[in-house]
């Protein structure tokens, strides 16, 4: 009867009239779900709407989407919008080099293929072949790389794969001389690499899923296999298996010389333990050498039994520290580089010297040390930007990319002892760089503490109070949110608009004191700090209410539900995309239950379960309220944040909103949570969302 009523109300459904802003959304029916916390009755309406595979939820998503794509090829310049972006993003991409076993390799894009190609090379910049192409794993680029790796000896390379963007991951091996595959095939894979000993690898798995619930039920119980080439999967060795810990995760590490062996344990907290094995003694066992989740530890290399790793364990902001591996508990560990006031980002060892990343303010500086921890210099980097550096521990090719707002990856060669970089690569781009700048600002957030921002817009902007604005975030698992460019972003520069890219607590940019500052019962201060920049960037004249844009993804994706549940006044347009919503059942999905060291759960404690409600922004709609225009977007095979979260705060803003503007979902298909989208359907979604939000804002496309 349920059904045969809600497909009777499907067909009720009505189309926009040209743009007239009133729309006829799906009828969604409520359900009588109620759950109780520590006394406290909560209903849960649009609980069905969790059941992503049953009948009434796939009508329900085909209803919600014609009523979107009605709305969006209907805005004027949504085309000629496809088409610059299509244009933007048609430039070569070229990854930076890596040593494997003798080759060159990196990955290459020639512009609009959806999956970037991985090319061969005897020298780095010599003559290149295929070695795969990821576009002939699928018809539809829907297919992703996510990592290869080759044995020790050059014989072989492993390949990991993901299909529509899950996160389940396959391996296949294929020989590295003839590029043949060897008929080596890993299903159920999850949060992994292949990582080679031998003749075989290691990989981290779960049991096969109920068929049905691949893409929702908790994934529990992470084992560790070792694959011998040649043979099937049935045949694996479970090397590590925690039962008494089902909601962990467990991968393995090798060194180079495959002589020490690292098992990490996550999951359980902001950071990991660490379990070494030294694979030159026969039968050894692995011994646990750190004792508290809450720190991170990073193997960097090793010389001989002299074991480097970067930790924050006794400094918040990070230090390089030394563990021998016949005394390897971190009790016998000592510093090697000390913490300073700006926050170590990561360290690579190349040609025998460290180079260690560091953050100023959101901007990054490197500096290289000898392996005894000696500074040498800083590195002269070209602009200010996202670097990165790779090279290998015991070969002396050197190489970083930069990367900024409007500068797409370029790739330099870095002479070490000179400390002399040159331009190894760069690409050639459709749009004119040099018409935009970007500035760094300081602002006060609500309890006056001080958050970078940066702005980006072209030369001779108006403060006028007019400008259109999008303001990005992030906000938590101290992930930091440096420059980075962006194809999608160019059409809207170009146009008059303000890009503001805002490092919010919860990151990573000064520290784990940052990081916790945005975490369980202090969340609302990232929600804060969004808020506070929006109000300064009105209060100095860059902007009014009326022409701002929000965008998150992901825990961004929460950050925005929040914002424009809590402040609606503030912001014309909201792009909330594969957020966390319903933050009192979140844990309860695929790997939901790792977040918790962020957002603590509804179930730890009254003031918990309180907290979180507060601010869900499921909950914390309220009927009658005018809401900015919303387009929530979400993808059929995202198992990292099921799209029920988008699905239930779907239902709940369109049922709630109480003014004209437009509250709607974009459900993608054969796809996920944004890893390894192809290029086509990255064009496809930026320019329906980017499209929504410049015509909400009253933007006129040239």
């Amino acid at each position: 009867m349920f059904k045969r009523t809600f497909l009777l109300l499907l067909a009720a459904t009505a189309t926009l009239s040209a743009m007239a802003q009133k729309i006829t959304y799906p009828a969604t029916p409520k359900d009588n779900t109620v759950d109780t916390y520590f006394g406290e009755q909560v209903a849960d309406p649009y609980r069905w709407l969790e059941n992503d595979t049953a009948a009434a939820t796939k009508a329900w998503v085909e209803a919600e989407n014609k009523v979107t794509f009605d709305y969006l090829k209907r805005i004027p310049f949504r085309d000629k919008l496809y088409q610059r972006m299509r244009e933007v993003q048609d430039y070569e991409r070229i990854g930076i080099p890596e040593f494997h076993s003798g080759k060159w390799y990196n990955s290459r894009n020639d512009g609009l293929q959806n999956q970037s190609l991985i090319y061969q090379s005897d020298t780095p910049d010599g003559p290149q072949r295929v070695f795969l192409d990821p576009n002939k794993l699928s018809s539809d680029g829907t297919v992703a790389l996510s990592s290869y790796s080759f044995s020790k000896d050059g014989r072989y390379a492993a390949y990991v794969i993901a299909r529509s963007g899950s996160d389940w991951n396959e391996i296949y091996v294929m020989d590295a001389q003839t590029l043949q595959p060897t008929g080596d095939h890993i299903k159920w894979a999850k949060f992994t690499d292949a990582t080679w000993q031998g003749d075989g690898f290691y990989y981290s798995a779960y049991d096969a899923p109920e068929q049905g619930k691949e893409f929702s039920n908790v994934n529990e119980n992470h084992k560790i296999y070792y694959h011998k080439i040649g043979t099937p999967q049935s045949d694996d060795v479970l090397v590590y298996h925690n039962p008494t810990q089902p909601r962990r995760f467990y991968v393995v590490e090798m060194n180079d010389d495959e002589t020490i062996m690292f098992l990490h344990e996550a999951g359980f907290g902001n950071g990991s333990n660490v379990f070494v094995r030294d694979l030159r003694q026969p039968g050894s066992q692995f011994i646990q050498i750190t004792d508290d989740p809450n720190f991170r530890y990073s193997f960097l290399g090793n010389v001989g039994d002299k074991m480097y790793f970067r930790t924050n364990n006794g400094a918040p902001r990070g230090r390089v520290m030394v563990a021998d591996l016949k005394k390897p508990g971190f009790n016998d560990w000592t510093e090697l580089i000390g913490e300073t006031e700006n926050t170590l980002q990561s360290v690579q060892i190349i040609d025998n010297r460290m180079f260690l990343t560091y953050q100023e303010d959101a901007v990054q500086h490197v500096y290289v040390h000898t392996l005894d921890g000696k500074l040498m210099h800083e590195v002269n980097l070209p602009t200010i930007g996202y670097v990165s550096f790779s090279g290998r521990q015991n070969r002396p090719e050197c190489f970083f990319i930069l990367t900024s707002f409007t500068q797409p990856v370029n790739v330099y060669s870095y002479d070490i002892d000179a400390n002399r970089y040159t331009l190894f690569r760069a690409p050639k781009v459709n749009f004119k760089q040099d018409d935009f700048e970007t500035r760094q600002v300081f602002y006060n957030s609500k309890d006056g503490t001080r958050v970078p921002m940066c702005l980006t817009y072209k030369k001779g902007l108006k403060l006028n109070g007019k400008n259109p604005v999008l303001l990005y975030g992030y906000g938590g698992f101290n992930i930091s949110m440096p420059p980075n460019f962006a194809a999608a972003r160019i059409p809207f520069l170009e146009n008059g608009g303000i890009y503001a890219q805002v490092n919010l607590r919860g990151g990573s940019e000064y520290g784990e004191a940052w990081h916790q500052a945005g975490t369980k019962m202090q969340k609302q201060n990232v929600f804060d700090d969004f808020i506070s920049a929006a109000e300064w960037l009105v209060a100095n004249n860059y902007t009014n209410p009326e022409k701002i844009a929000i965008e998150g993804a992901s825990n961004g994706g929460l950050l925005v539900g929040a914002c424009l549940a809590q402040r609606p006044d503030l912001f014309k347009v909201a792009l909330p995309a594969v957020g966390v919503m319903d933050m009192l059942r979140y844990h309860k999905f695929t790997i939901g239950w790792n977040w918790a060291s962020d957002y603590g759960t509804s179930e730890d404690s009254p003031e918990m379960f309180h907290y979180l409600k507060a601010y869900s922004p499921l909950h914390a709609l309220k009927p009658g309220t005018h809401y900015p225009a919303t387009l929530i977007t979400t993808a059929d095979h995202d198992d990292r944040v099921v799209p029920a979260h988008s699905f239930k705060f779907a239902a709940t803003l369109q049922a709630c909103n109480g003014g004209p503007n437009p509250t709607l979902i974009r459900i993608d298909t054969k796809a996920g949570h944004g890893g390894g989208k192809p290029i086509a359907k990255q064009l496809e979604e930026k320019a329906d969302a980017y499209g929504f939000m410049m015509y909400n804002l009253g933007m006129k496309f040239k």
